[in-house]
């Protein structure tokens, strides 16, 4: 697999990196904070989670919050548990370009490179949201996905063609997720006599506390 990629994707992988490197030097690191900013965002895919368990709070929205978290969930199965074990690729970091990290004195990153985990991570969420919200105002999401997989390359921390796999391997989890939501759903509509059913789908989580209180 390691051969493969690096035929496939040598070249490639090495003019766009390249390419951010004469970015830093030109900008004289300007962009390395926001960079680090962007990539710690995406960081074990946490703030999305965390978002997804807000919209599960609510009933209107649990719909989209287990969606997002599944995207997620299986977005983070199938790169971090089975892909970068199988491939095992070092970081662009760790082998052809330590000379220029070292340089930079980017922050260091552990475990192996393809496919990326915070593309895969941001990539999942943002269909998630797209397929789940009004696509007229849900689509905005897509360009935070350009600017962290920049980040990542950026901060040599994956190569070009890891951005891409994240990617993919982001919008298939997201589709998976939301064909199993609806399948839930359906499920769920069928069986709303079970108190827990209906719960899932009419209950918001804080709605019985608010009425004692009233």
């Amino acid at each position: 697999m390691l051969e493969f990629l690096s035929s496939a994707f040598g070249s490639f992988d090495k003019s766009i990196i390249n390419g951010f490197l004469r970015l830093s030097e030109s900008a004289g690191a300007f962009f390395t904070p926001f960079f680090k900013v962007i990539t710690l965002l995406g960081e074990k895919g946490l703030i999305f989670f965390a978002f997804a368990i807000v919209l599960m709070l609510f009933s209107k929205t649990r719909k989209a919050g287990i969606c997002i978290f599944g995207a997620v969930a299986c977005g983070a199965l199938i790169t971090n548990v089975i892909l970068k074990d199988m491939v095992a690729r070092p970081r662009p970091c760790e082998s052809e370009f330590l000379s220029q990290f070292l340089e930079l004195s980017y922050p260091n990153e552990d475990g192996y490179s393809f496919p990326s985990g915070h593309m895969t991570a941001i990539s999942a969420a943002t269909l998630a949201i797209f397929l789940c919200f009004n696509k007229k105002f849900s689509w905005i999401g897509f360009p935070f996905v350009l600017l962290m997989g920049a980040s990542r390359i950026y901060l040599l921390a994956h190569y070009p063609s890891d951005v891409l796999a994240g990617i993919i391997v982001g919008f298939i989890s997201s589709v998976i997720a939301f064909y199993i939501t609806k399948l839930i759903y359906i499920f769920l509509n069928k069986h709303l006599d079970n108190k827990f059913c209906d719960f899932v789908i009419n209950k918001d989580v804080f709605a019985k506390k608010q009425k004692e209180n009233d």
